[in-house]
């Protein structure tokens, strides 16, 4: 009979209990990159945890520079979740294989299918959605119909854009390709740039500026620019139009978020993905910016509800992603910087 080592033993279950509690450590933390700012996403994971007890350690910075962290890092990130704003860049992180698919009752049941990834590698948490801001001083709402009625003549010099370089432009008009196909939207845009009142502007913020101070009479802008603007000064003459409502609808965009391929946490991170999509986080996720939640079931703000309801866009957001390049190039022959 072997003669029984006791420090072989001692070593033995040393060794099994250090695996043990490494796995144990890992299991209870979460680690997500995100673009966006930490005073969007903090309530929501502190609530997290304060529920489950899982942690959650997140680092910010803009949507490019964390898609090539995790491209650098491959499978040695220690990232476990990634969000970011608009559908594109959520396409392109699944497309450079940064992401990977979720099976998940939950996430189905909580968000619509044109909010989330065909393959669901990615899922909507909160709706963006881009319309048609005016100047109630200096247009009646009849005026105005649809985002391809701003290329007719008799918006001339009225029209007010944010520059092309921004992902949400981007994004509108590669959708407008995948509903009317390039030739038609190319005009559509030649016909936007054709009225606009001045150069492209910088920001949403700008565009609205210009819009309240009679420089142009109507914008394109994410409504939370709108909100926030407004809340700062209420007398300002700008209300919300609601376009394409007899035919395809309000363009919108998402802040979403994916598993990352590497993740070394995965069980944990699909927790937190699912509690995003919750009642309990989806207001929280939603109304710090002024959105609106991606899950159908939970209520709108009420400061946000005033502006009134509207019908989607229910085309998948994945076009945003797959016309993006040819969106891009469409809108630099246009004209449109």
């Amino acid at each position: 009979m072997p003669r029984f080592n006791r420090n072989r033993f001692v070593v033995a279950v040393s060794f099994v209990f250090s695996l043990f509690s490494a796995h144990s450590v890992h299991a209870e933390e979460v680690v997500v990159y995100s673009a966006r700012i930490e005073q969007l996403i903090k309530p929501m994971f502190d609530a997290f945890t304060k529920e489950t007890g899982i942690k959650v350690r997140y680092t910010t910075d803009n949507e490019g520079a964390l898609i090539a962290r995790l491209e650098a890092e491959g499978k040695n990130t220690p990232a476990d979740m990634l969000i970011t704003a608009d559908a594109g860049n959520l396409w392109a992180a699944a497309r450079a294989g940064l992401l990977k698919p979720v099976k998940s009752d939950v996430l189905d049941n909580n968000i619509p299918v044109h909010l989330r990834d065909p393959g669901n590698e990615w899922f909507g948490l909160s709706i963006r959605a881009r319309t048609l801001i005016y100047n109630t001083k200096r247009v009646d709402s009849s005026e105005l119909s649809t985002y391809e009625d701003l290329a007719d003549p008799k918006w001339r010099k009225r029209l007010c854009l944010r520059t092309s370089k921004k992902v949400y432009n981007q994004s509108l008009v590669a959708m407008l390709i995948a509903e009317h196909g390039e030739a038609e939207a190319e005009k559509i845009v030649r016909g936007w740039v054709a009225n606009l009142a001045t150069d492209p502007l910088s920001d949403d913020t700008r565009a609205l500026e210009f819009v309240a101070a009679g420089k142009c009479d109507v914008t394109l802008v994410n409504t939370y620019y709108f909100g926030r603007l407004m809340q700062k000064d209420p007398s300002l003459p700008l209300a919300v139009f609601w376009p394409n409502q007899n035919n395809s609808g309000v363009h919108v965009n998402i802040s979403g978020a994916g598993i990352t391929r590497y993740s070394r946490n995965e069980q944990a991170a699909i927790q937190l993905l699912e509690f995003l999509s919750s009642d309990k986080a989806q207001n929280l996720f939603a109304d710090v910016n002024m959105e609106y939640p991606a899950n159908p079931r939970i209520k709108v703000d009420p400061f946000v509800a005033a502006w009134g309801s509207f019908k989607q866009n229910p085309m998948n957001l994945v076009k945003a992603g797959e016309l993006q390049t040819t969106a891009v190039k469409l809108m630099d022959r246009a004209g449109y910087r």
